[in-house]
């Protein structure tokens, strides 16, 4: 199924229920082929090497010190510290141990120490997105703000936000650049909004991360160049993180308060996957087999594409539409949409 702007315009489609769940026997199938077993070891050594990859960028920097050179490192700085917020985007899943005490440790140390933002956020927002994945009314991912996501939420929208509506299909990428500093700032919005004795330990890591980094920065290199180091840095992560999370869902069904899906079909016909590919599988993490990840948010990233003929074969047999497209194409369509969406605030009556 490809969406197009028609699901703008009508209400989503369901199969008649079946007895019992659909869901049912492809878990069964998942856990007798132990994809849901955990890989901790696997974790541990990607972790470390992650890591180690992040010291090397930092020895980089000292090597090259006040040199305008120094600006090539936020590349790898921004794939390296993407990686780390994959990780701890598993944590907060549950995906690398059995200890809820582990997750969180390794949560905190790549969410607030490494990356400056809050997982305890993360995980309040990541949590609702996945239990109604692209419903308006309860997907934080979808709700009205800088982007609209339906007409509904685009209609009377004037002004700034009025323009911003008109040309979101084109700003979207750019936009994506400011998603760094937006996620340490909605995050700390978050915390201060905490009772203290829930906030102070991630507050003061997210301190230590800010001491470290802006303080990091000034001896090395001089205010200007740690200004573009760290803009830079930060426009380069958002883009890259952004990229790997715009395909999965945009341009795909939205489900309304009338709409009664199983978890099944909730999850399958919400998102989209990307094609496996070597390269695809590690600039996204993974995370391209958005589908499966939907269905089992618990399954060991890695072991997500070894699931995938197993559900796409399911959901053949049951009739339930599952979609994976290339990269470019997915993102044809999730902009396509967003264009869609803008139309109204684009006619003559509104111009």
């Amino acid at each position: 199924m490809a969406p197009s702007s028609a699901l703008l315009d009508r209400p989503t489609t369901a199969r008649p229920q079946s007895k019992g769940s659909d869901f049912t026997p492809l878990l069964r199938e998942i856990k007798d082929a132990a994809l849901l077993e955990r890989r901790t070891g696997r974790y541990l050594v990607s972790i470390a090497v992650n890591l180690l990859c992040l010291a090397a960028v930092v020895a980089g920097l000292i090597l090259l010190g006040n040199s305008w050179l120094v600006l090539l490192l936020a590349i790898p700085a921004a794939l390296f510290t993407t990686r780390a917020a994959f990780f701890g985007h598993d944590a907060g899943h549950q995906q690398i141990g059995r200890s809820r005490r582990l997750h969180d440790a390794l949560g905190q140390l790549h969410a607030n120490l490494l990356l400056g933002m809050s997982y305890g956020w993360w995980n309040d927002k990541h949590n609702r997105h996945h239990a109604n994945p692209n419903h308006t009314d309860k997907d934080p991912d979808v709700a009205a703000g800088v982007l609209v996501w339906t007409l509904d939420q685009a209609e009377g929208r004037t002004g700034l936000h009025g323009w911003l509506s008109r040309h979101q299909a084109r700003i979207f990428f750019p936009l994506l650049t400011l998603e760094g500093v937006a996620l340490k700032v909605s995050s700390i919005r978050y915390l201060l909004g905490r009772p203290r004795r829930e906030a102070w330990l991630e507050l003061g890591l997210i301190a230590a991360h800010l001491t470290i980094y802006v303080g990091g920065l000034l001896l090395i290199m001089s205010p200007q160049k740690a200004i573009v180091f760290a803009i830079l840095h930060h426009a380069l992560f958002g883009l890259h993180l952004g990229s790997v999370f715009a395909p999965n869902h945009k341009g795909m069904e939205m489900p309304g308060a009338d709409t009664h899906w199983g978890h099944l079909e909730k999850q399958v016909r919400t998102s989209r996957n990307v094609n496996g590919h070597p390269v695809t599988d590690w600039m996204m993490g993974g995370l391209n087999y958005q589908i499966e990840h939907h269905l089992f948010p618990n399954m060991p990233r890695a072991n997500l594409r070894h699931a995938q003929g197993a559900v796409r074969a399911h959901c053949q047999r049951i009739g339930v539409p599952y979609l994976s497209t290339g990269i470019v194409t997915s993102y044809a369509q999730g902009l396509r949409h967003m264009h869609e969406v803008g139309r109204g605030l684009r006619e003559p009556s509104h111009s």
